[in-house]
């Protein structure tokens, strides 16, 4: 997140803290495919610089959006993003941990207060959820009638565990298990995954990783969601099983400085590797006369220009509809409540062009939709 490296990188150490909680606070928004505003950005960057506190932050954003009486789309994702993520930035300023049930659900309740009005609340029914790595099928969380026990059972179980002797990938590997289980359970109505990121923040601090790579839940936080759906996947129909591998690779960037590439496409349950290609090469008898071979040349000379013309044009469509492609893109990061008649005419193309390049993005595991035509929007796959 652009808007805060210069702090995070020249800035005083109050402001160097700062920036890197507003950057986790407002990356982990992403979860739920919520993006900030230019104002929240820029009274963000005021905190930062020392004009104004954290409870100026609060009021005034509290303030900015009561005087709003006609809401866009991406206002009301708003309305719930910059409160969320101003609290988020207090808490993690704060340096405390409640590790308890009580202050697992307390925390849920600072991080949404104001936003949600059951913040702090167990849900009091059953849940599925579409996701996308999965094709639309959902994770099995926890029946509602035992989430407290679980939550109790699962603290109380990390605390007794000790991490002496252990080496750093054991380490890792633990946590790993330890925050897909807690996140599992799935506790509250909405506002889970951001909840589960700040208390294993709060925790890791506690318990000696001082050096946290905040970048990981700045930049990755859909991934980090990607990766414990699949960590709590297993369809033994499909021949898939639960995979904590995603998540581990997650734990080692942020734990363990290392640089795993991290692609949401690569958790879809229908992605798949493809190898090299080989190509196949005519052969040629070992004993040929000249003018065979000389016939052989031309033909191979006319077949060479006729494939070069060929792969030519090939790549000059490949290359137009990639351009296409990616404008969309642009477009989309831009506005992610853009609708194609939008996009058609800003690129002054069809909507059926439009359309088809939108399916292929999607079919490519590009972009997805969530939500339906009137509210929904885009987030873009990395």
């Amino acid at each position: 997140m652009q808007d805060f490296e210069e702090y995070i990188r020249q800035g005083e150490p109050a402001q160097r803290e700062k920036a890197s909680t507003w950057q986790t606070a407002i990356g982990l928004q992403d979860v739920d495919g919520l993006k900030p505003s230019a104002y929240l950005l820029d009274t963000a960057r005021r905190h930062v610089e020392g004009d104004i506190t954290i409870d100026e932050v609060q009021q005034l954003i509290k303030t900015y959006y009561q005087s709003k009486t006609n809401h866009t789309g991406d206002e009301d994702d708003q309305e719930e993003a910059h409160p969320a993520a101003a609290n988020i930035t207090r808490i993690l300023s704060r340096h405390t941990l409640a590790f308890n049930t009580n202050g697992y659900l307390s925390l849920h309740r600072h991080i949404f207060d104001g936003v949600m009005k059951h913040a702090g609340e167990l849900r009091p029914y059953d849940i599925t959820k579409r996701e996308w790595v999965l094709n639309g099928d959902t994770v099995n969380y926890l029946n509602y009638e035992d989430l407290r026990r679980a939550i109790d059972y699962d603290l109380e179980q990390e605390r007794q565990f000790s991490y002496k002797g252990l080496s750093i990938d054991e380490q890792v590997e633990h946590i790993a298990h330890f925050v897909s289980g807690l996140w599992q359970i799935h506790a509250f109505r909405e506002g889970n995954t951001r909840t589960t990121a700040v208390f294993l923040i709060q925790y890791l601090r506690s318990i000696g990783f001082k050096k946290i790579n905040n970048d990981m839940f700045a930049n990755h936080s859909w991934y980090f969601r990607n990766a414990l759906v699949r960590a709590n996947y297993k369809n033994a129909q499909r021949g898939v099983d639960y995979d904590y591998s995603f998540l581990v690779k997650f734990f080692r960037n942020l734990l363990m400085g290392e640089q795993n590439e991290l692609r949401n496409r690569y958790m879809h349950l229908d992605y798949k590797t493809t190898g090299d290609v080989q190509s196949a090469t005519a052969k040629v008898p070992k004993e040929v006369s000249k003018e065979q071979l000389e016939g052989l040349n031309a033909f191979g000379g006319q077949r060479g220009k006729q494939r070069g013309k060929q792969k030519s044009k090939q790549k000059s469509k490949q290359k137009s509809k990639q351009k296409t492609a990616d404008r969309i893109i642009d477009i989309l990061q831009q506005n992610s409540h853009a609708t194609r008649k939008d996009i058609a005419t800003e690129l002054a193309l069809s909507e059926s062009t439009i359309y088809k390049n939108i399916e292929k993005l999607k079919a490519e595991g590009k972009l997805i939709r969530i939500g339906g035509d009137k509210g929904g929007h885009w987030t873009i796959v990395e």
